[in-house]
């Protein structure tokens, strides 16, 4: 397995340690509901550092990305971040991703980590149709950060006084100093809360991570692992790669048609888009169960006169509203709030109902 530059650290805090996507990461230190907690009413601190960093460089990476995403990258100006999608021709999802722009001939992605090398392949595979286009992997050599909370950016203004942090706006970043090393620290994040995610060099980490953690103690920062950061994603509805959004679903099936530019030039997957929007027959929704029973991914789900109609894409028991929750992919039919289901749990029928999402309203930046 792969460290990265904070594992040491994670271990000697007793965190419960685990196979990640190839990488050795911590899933929860105090537990999953504490830390949970923590990040809706303080502030959390994540290693993140697992995720793929790419760098795309030329004058015509514009038109490259463009191409090869499905957001619309002209929108955007330096200093600004887009979340996108890659996808197959066939409409199927590579990747859900973050492109930032640098200036107009440099852009820094960061990919899911499970897809790194995949999508750097996929990456590669087309670059070559746009001369002088440069694609480097600078995963090996970065540490992501991210500090999410309400109490975020009290502790970085302690961490980076004279940044003007506070003003930046949501998906928008800004490259500091921190220890004679360049970073970049911007405005987004996965748990719905105010915060930022920081890049920066693995030999950096460290000393970052201790400053803010010092910096955040009087507020309540906790460390948080992988399990938390599930279950506060889960909370907001947000698409997580082999569950909401794989290779054989469509985006427009799957609650992502607002970063389907279908007005911008060809892009790959666009025809596929086209013809799924002309009949879409599913959709991902929210819902919750009564009584205590999990749902889990591939569980069936059923309508009230037990036809299937689904499955399960995500569940857990929400910690802030203390019941289960999940996402499901439905028949278009089924996809509207309050629209009564079945899931079937180690063959039980357990009831419930379509939900609106987000299951929580949280302080989003």
């Amino acid at each position: 397995m792969k460290k990265t530059a904070l594992s040491a650290w994670h271990e000697a805090a007793g965190a419960k340690m685990i196979d990640f996507g190839g990488f050795f990461m911590p899933v929860q230190y105090t537990g999953i509901i504490a830390e949970h907690k923590a990040v809706r009413e303080a502030a959390g601190l994540f290693d993140v550092s697992h995720m793929g960093n790419f760098y795309v460089r030329g004058e015509r990476a514009l038109e490259f990305l463009q191409y090869m995403t499905t957001n619309d990258l002209g929108k955007i100006v330096d200093g600004q971040a887009q979340y996108t999608l890659m996808l197959y021709p066939d409409g199927g999802i590579v990747d859900d991703l973050i492109i930032y722009r640098v200036s107009a001939d440099t852009f820094f992605i960061i990919v899911n980590a499970s897809n790194c090398e995949k999508d750097f392949d996929w990456l590669s595979s087309h670059v070559g149709e746009f001369e002088g286009v440069t694609l480097e992997n600078h995963t090996s050599e970065l540490s992501l950060i991210a500090l999410q909370g309400p109490k975020s950016f009290d502790i970085l203004a302690r961490v980076f006084p004279d940044a003007g942090l506070l003003e930046l706006k949501s998906f928008h970043f800004k490259k500091l100093t921190f220890g004679g090393s360049e970073i970049i620290v911007a405005r987004t994040g996965y748990t719905g809360e105010a915060g930022v995610e920081i890049c920066l060099p693995n030999d950096k980490a460290v000393a970052l991570w201790s400053a803010l953690m010092e910096a955040g103690k009087a507020d309540g920062i906790q460390p948080i692992g992988l399990g938390a950061r599930d279950t506060l994603r889960l909370e907001m509805g947000y698409s997580l790669y082999g569950h909401e959004i794989e290779k054989d679903v469509n985006p427009l099936e799957a609650r992502l048609k607002w970063v389907v530019k279908m007005g911008k030039p060809n892009f790959i997957g666009k025809q596929a888009c086209v013809q799924v929007e002309l009949a879409p027959r599913k959709s991902v929704v929210g819902f919750s169960l009564e009584g205590r029973a999990i749902p889990r991914q591939h569980f069936k789900v059923y309508n009230s006169d037990h036809q299937e109609i689904g499955e399960v894409c995500s569940g857990t028991v929400s910690p802030t509203l203390q019941e289960p929750v999940g996402t499901a992919s439905l028949l278009l039919d089924y996809a509207q709030p309050g629209t009564p289901i079945f899931v079937e749990i180690r063959g039980t029928m357990q009831p419930g109902a379509v939900r609106r999402l987000p299951f929580v309203h949280a302080d989003r930046p």
